[in-house]
């Protein structure tokens, strides 16, 4: 007995002593990786006022070099601190980002030009995802790149129709102007949204026998995942809003209240999930609503925090994939697969190229000018030049690309058949050379096709409408714009946005709280209530009063 003990105790040692060499493993491999995005945000810091290359490029760069040092040290072993994860991404990475961008949105504007970013990002997004899916299947097929079936070609449409609008977005400004920021990055979510979603659609049916029936079922399940998904999350963000409305957290403990609107978020994400529904279309519109009924209901110093608690954790989640992304395009064991022949790889990410630009081409320019005929006012519609700008910021891909391509193929970051491989090195190479050379483009191209600002004169609001509070541009200022009277005299006096604010006012507020609720907590700075409660039509004679006076001025 006490010899096999002494073997079993030798055996647990072992093994222990193996758990320690790995848990230290992680640990330095974290320290490394922490350091990196502190590295990351300093050097993106100092590049800010140039603005030609953003936190995404120079995460992107650093990433790179890491990985060289990383396969210089490992003598060609591997480039990563540690290995990819989808789950980690959709999981833990996407809710913050996409719930930030529903929660800081400006949702006036956002759905002012509701119709227009739809057309953008759900009806061009299924143009961009059929000229990609088709033109991959009749290229990628004669030159036999492995063994991909119909719904790894239906895939790639959806993978490489996730657009990355940051570079542009940076670029732009938002004052000066608002209708162009306001559709890249409307289109830009809605594009995401419905990206995943028709994803998700695809992995749901067998397509390997497509007919009839199969098109109209996947059509369905498109629709029922777009409109589950987005009431689900309107559902979240009105309880959350009901609850910290009626228990009044802040009297007691401003933590609660923080603590309760990130779970609530990250709820929304994770009940999407569990229903199989579209959990990145279900935090975004969370994050709308909770911005609009929520972060109204809290008190004053739970706002400040967590604006920047949203804003923060999306920051880092995206330079921590970017960063990633860079260390991964080194990955030894993916290039290997394709060593034997590097045209052929060289070839595929040249084709992707070609239909990305393409596929967004094939439905900016037309729904464009769609969009236009609907629109009376001229500032309203879409020059050639915000169209080209529309066209180019929608050619940079990014993080959800990336997880899309390692969800579909790969296996934990692991890959094995060499088509695979080809499309996931394809895809790095993809959304490398948009992401670098796109973005770094981006600036000179604005300056040409934008030469001077259109939307000079502005005001600003005074109580914020939003968790990000914005100015609101109102003149354009070349020689046809109209003149202030004319303009004041062509405000829709029923529109849709007048409609809802009505219902809003008369049922949604004071059930659920919002803009004008004020939280009771002695001690507390408060806001006049009086001010909010707003209706269109006293919005609208007070913006085109403020022109009138820097009219005169």
């Amino acid at each position: 007995m006490a010899p096999e003990m002494v073997v079993e105790s030798g055996l647990s040692m072992v093994d222990f002593g193996k758990e320690l060499v790995a848990d230290h493993t992680s640990v330095v491999s974290l320290n490394l990786f922490v350091a990196l995005l502190c590295g990351c945000i300093v050097v993106g810091h100092l590049l800010e006022e140039n603005r030609w290359i953003n936190e995404s490029i120079t995460a992107l760069v650093i990433g790179l070099c890491t990985g060289i040092i990383i396969l210089v040290t490992t003598r060609g072993k591997s480039s990563h601190l540690f290995l990819f994860n989808e789950g980690l991404f959709f999981i833990y990475l996407l809710p913050p980002i996409i719930f930030n961008a529903g929660f800081q949105v400006k949702k006036k504007q956002f759905f002012r030009n509701i119709m227009t970013m739809v057309l953008f990002g759900a009806f061009g997004t299924l143009i961009s995802f059929c000229i990609i899916s088709l033109g991959a299947l009749h290229f990628f097929q004669k030159m036999n790149i492995g063994s991909l079936d119909l719904g790894d070609y239906l895939a790639i449409g959806a993978i490489f129709s996730a657009t990355d609008s940051v570079c542009t977005l940076q670029i732009l400004n938002q004052d000066e102007t608002p209708l162009l920021y306001s559709l890249v990055f409307g289109e830009g979510v809605v594009n995401d949204a419905t990206s995943v979603v028709l994803f998700n659609a695809i992995q749901n049916f067998d397509v390997s026998h497509m007919n009839s029936s199969i098109v109209l079922q996947f059509i369905g399940n498109f629709l029922y995942l777009f409109l589950a998904s987005t009431v689900l999350g309107i559902f979240v963000g009105l309880l959350s809003a009901y609850i910290i409305k009626k228990l009044y957290f802040g009297r007691h403990s401003t933590d609660r209240e923080v603590a309760l609107m990130i779970l609530m978020a990250y709820f929304s994400y994770m009940l999407a999930e569990l229903f199989y529904l579209s959990a990145i279309l279900t935090v975004f519109f969370c994050g709308i609503v909770m911005s609009h009924y929520t972060w109204h209901n809290a008190t004053e110093s739970s706002r400040v925090t967590t604006k920047h608690a949203f804003a923060t954790l999306s920051f880092v989640a995206e330079i921590f994939i970017f960063l990633y992304v860079g260390m991964d395009a080194l990955d030894i064991e993916k290039w290997r697969f394709v060593s034997h022949s590097p045209g052929k790889s060289i070839g595929v990410s040249s084709i992707l190229l070609g239909l990305v630009l393409v596929g967004r081409a094939a439905f900016v320019f037309p729904l464009s000018s769609l969009s236009n005929l609907t629109k009376k006012s001229s500032h309203e519609k879409l020059n050639l030049e915000q169209q080209v700008t529309i066209w180019w910021a929608g050619l940079m891909r990014g993080a959800v690309s990336m997880a899309l391509a390692y969800n579909q193929f790969t296996r934990s970051g692991h890959t094995h058949l060499p088509g695979n491989a080809i499309m996931i090195t394809s895809t790095i190479t993809v959304v490398l050379s948009s992401t670098v050379v796109f973005g770094m483009m981006t600036k000179p191209l604005i300056g040409i096709l934008l030469p001077q600002p259109k939307y000079t004169m502005s005001m600003l609001s005074s109580e914020p409408s939003s968790p990000k509070s914005f100015t609101v541009p109102l003149l354009d200022n070349d020689q046809n714009t109209p003149s202030p009277l004319d303009l004041f005299l062509r405000i829709p006096s029923h529109t849709v946005h007048h409609y809802w604010r009505r219902f809003d006012d008369a049922f949604m507020r004071p059930v659920f709280g919002g803009r004008g609720f004020v939280p009771f907590v002695p001690g507390s700075p408060t806001e006049d209530p009086t001010q909010q409660w707003q209706t269109e039509g006293a919005e609208a004679i007070d913006e085109n009063k403020t022109i009138l006076i820097q009219t005169r001025r």
